[in-house]
């Protein structure tokens, strides 16, 4: 047999060659060789946007603070002011919720499954997102000063409740750390060679340095900077595989390939299951194709990602405190934007790297998969070593700007929720303010010997992925009644979540046991253990929770809630119409409307109305690519353009101070010292400071 006619029809020859037998074999690992970039271009990423973003993001908060008047408060370091527009919170929230898995797990189960593959884990996790948004605009009417969820917590149900929440609300936070961290050093050590251990220290370097710098809102400039490369990075992604590529190129190329591949028995030197999907027909799907939507494998995960995904946005601190720092005229509005934004990225990205993976024949192996490797391979074998930078800078951006969120989410708990309610009650804004930086930097340098230890236990970004609803789905159902749901009580959140947790990890590991005789991770990082996990543990934590609160119902007014106060007061404070009652109300029903409306959308009448179809035709599924393709250009022009249309006044003041009136904030600075002089003589003292400061903000800009 020569060479020339080993690859199957259809197929690179790169991959294949013949054995010394004389049979057609693949290349036995995509990554067996040296990695394509060298360990100087890893660290030059690693180390070169960390610093940049360190400083670029210090310098616009200083930018703000100088020409724009921002207070570096306590409360504004941890919640911005409480005054962040529409197009900024819903690129936070893309930003927040554009993990590691993001770019590599939805590829996975794309290579994986096929199409069914980027849908469910895009639909899954949008709906949490969407639905989110009713807490947001029920914290502004009912907690209206709150810090973090768990201050909330404690307000209505007590002390018990409150150390319970916190508990989970930490969990969450170390869970989705671990995966940002798993997921980066994994790729940055695959595609340039850089010890997996020092990338896991060196990624969240810079974070730590912004942070600690401008708090949340350095976060959220930060997250606005990592969407617009994110997404731009995206659209070139999509284009190359569907238009721009020489050896795909085009939806009809794509869709032969996929129905070659299913459809054609290989030759391997090794068994099949050592390649998983790509050697063959994909076990569960109908007829074996990757082009369909009735997909067990794929339903599976889509339940598992669903009730998962709930956990890390309910029970992340990171989300809460989006909420509270949102206007409350623009909350419901960012997330359901948001949300909608950000299912392009797993879905427009996967669709394109995932199933090209499989149309080019990648020899990527089940290890390599669950460590997030399709992606990498794909852009590869399409742009060789400019795909891999492209790759990895996107990578890097998700993992850094989603890391800083739980930085904040972190701190913020420990300073507000640990310092000042056990340890310090009374203590003001300074203490505050430097607790919640040494929380930053301590939990900054925890990030990385976490993920050092969870590679040296052998845990992949897949296993940790979907095990994240067993752990923590739980809390989810009584965290929502919180807020919710008047007769809920402090028993049955906390039997709820405590029991639910507990048989949730029994039913898990049990099932491990029972179908496969053995219980480690391999076994338990299996569909049928994690489906049954996942949905014992978030029904169970709902159930108990309802029951008691039936029983024993509260009867709860919120009025305690409302009590929560602020540490320090800020100035140009939001006006009264903001916090319009009926305003609010109006707020609600048109984010339930809105949001329950594009969940059933993207989660039932979807895919029901896509199983008819059976498996693809080559139209049905050029129409699909389309979707990917036009979702994910509108998303990234919307996300990149509206935080500019809507900041346009703040940088237009900027440059103005900058260029024509380097001493704008310094006049007001020196008035605001002036005022304050005289403030405890005068009787209503601080609104006359308040309306005086404005008005000379007015006259000096006039100036």
């Amino acid at each position: 047999m020569s060479q020339s006619q080993c690859p199957p029809l259809g197929f690179s020859s790169k991959y294949y060659h013949v054995s010394e037998s004389g049979s057609c074999v693949r290349q036995s690992s995509f990554f067996e060789g040296k990695p394509v970039l060298g360990q100087g271009v890893g660290y030059s990423v690693i180390l070169g946007f960390g610093a940049f973003f360190a400083f670029f993001t210090s310098f616009l908060v200083w930018l703000e603070k100088r020409y724009v008047g921002s207070r570096h408060t306590s409360e504004w370091f941890n919640t911005a002011g409480r005054n962040v527009k529409t197009g900024l919170i819903a690129s936070v929230i893309v930003s927040q919720w554009t993990w590691a898995a993001t770019i590599l797990q939805s590829s996975n189960v794309a290579w994986e499954y096929g199409v069914s593959g980027p849908f469910w884990y895009a639909s899954g996790a949008t709906i949490q997102v969407l639905l989110f948004g009713v807490m947001a605009i029920e914290i502004k009417r009912k907690a209206p000063h709150a810090h973090t969820v768990c201050e909330i917590v404690k307000a209505r149900w007590g002390t018990a409740a409150h150390v319970v929440f916190l508990a989970f609300c930490f969990l969450t936070n170390i869970i989705v750390t671990a995966m940002l961290l798993l997921g980066g050093s994994a790729v940055v050590n695959a595609l340039t060679g850089v010890n997996i251990y020092a990338a896991s220290f060196l990624i969240p370097l810079g974070v730590i340095v912004y942070t600690l710098a401008g708090g949340l809102k350095a976060t959220f400039l930060a997250s606005y900077i990592h969407s617009v490369i994110v997404h731009i990075v995206l659209v070139v992604f999509v284009y190359l595989v569907y238009t721009g590529s020489g050896e795909l190129g085009s939806p009809s190329e794509i869709y032969n390939r996929l129905v070659e591949v299913a459809s054609k028995s290989r030759i391997c030197e090794q068994p099949v299951s050592n390649y998983g999907q790509s050697c063959g027909p994909v076990s569960g799907n109908y007829k074996g194709s990757y082009v369909t939507m009735l997909s067990s494998g794929g339903l599976v995960f889509g339940i598992i990602n669903i009730i998962g995904n709930f956990g890390t946005v309910f029970v992340d601190n990171g989300y809460w405190v989006s909420a509270i720092a949102a206007r409350p005229s623009s909350t419901h509005k960012g997330y359901l934007l948001g949300g909608l934004v950000w299912f392009a990225v797993p879905f427009s990205l996967a669709t394109s790297l995932g199933l090209g993976a499989l149309a080019l024949d990648l020899p990527i192996t089940e290890s390599e998969a669950s460590h997030g490797l399709v992606p990498p391979a794909t852009a590869i074998a399409l742009m060789g070593k400019g795909g891999s930078v492209l790759l990895l800078t996107m990578l890097f951006m998700a993992v850094t700007s989603a890391g800083s969120s739980e930085l904040i989410a972190v701190s913020s708990l420990c300073t507000y929720d640990i310092y000042r309610t056990y340890i310090n009650p009374e203590a003001d804004g300074k203490k505050i303010l430097r607790v919640s930086r040494g929380v930053v930097l301590a939990f900054g340098c925890f990030m990385g010997l976490l993920a050092v230890i969870l590679n040296k236990a052998g845990v992949s970004l897949g296993w940790m992925y979907l095990a994240m609803g067993v752990l923590i789905g739980s809390a989810v159902l009584p965290i929502a009644f919180m807020l919710l749901w008047r007769k809920a009580n402090a028993i049955g959140a906390i039997l709820g979540t405590v029991s639910g947790c507990v048989l949730g990890i029994i039913t898990w590991l049990s099932v491990a046991s029972i179908e496969y005789g053995r219980v480690n991770l391999d076994t338990t990082g299996r569909n049928a253990p994690m489906l049954a996990g996942n949905i014992v543990s978030i029904l169970t934590g709902g159930a108990v929770h309802v029951v008691c609160s039936i029983l024993w119902p509260q009867n709860y007014d919120w009025d305690t809630t409302k009590q929560i106060t602020v540490v320090e007061k800020e100035t140009g404070e939001l006006p009264a119409e903001e916090f319009n009652e009926e305003k609010l109300k109006r707020a609600k029903a048109w984010i339930v409307k809105w949001g329950i409306g594009f969940t059933v959308v993207i989660a039932v009448l979807w895919p029901l109305l896509s199983l008819p179809v059976g498996v693809f035709t080559k139209g049905y599924f050029t129409f699909w690519a389309v979707i990917a393709i036009a979702w994910g250009t509108i998303g990234s022009v919307v996300i990149i353009g509206l935080p500019l249309i809507e900041s346009r006044k703040t940088i237009q003041s900027v440059f103005m101070g900058m260029f024509t009136n380097d001493r704008l904030m310094e006049k007001v600075e020196e008035m605001n010292i002036k005022l304050q002089t005289i403030i405890l003589a005068i009787p209503d003292a601080e609104n006359i400071y308040l309306l005086e400061k404005e008005k000379a903000k007015k006259k000096v800009a006039t100036e």
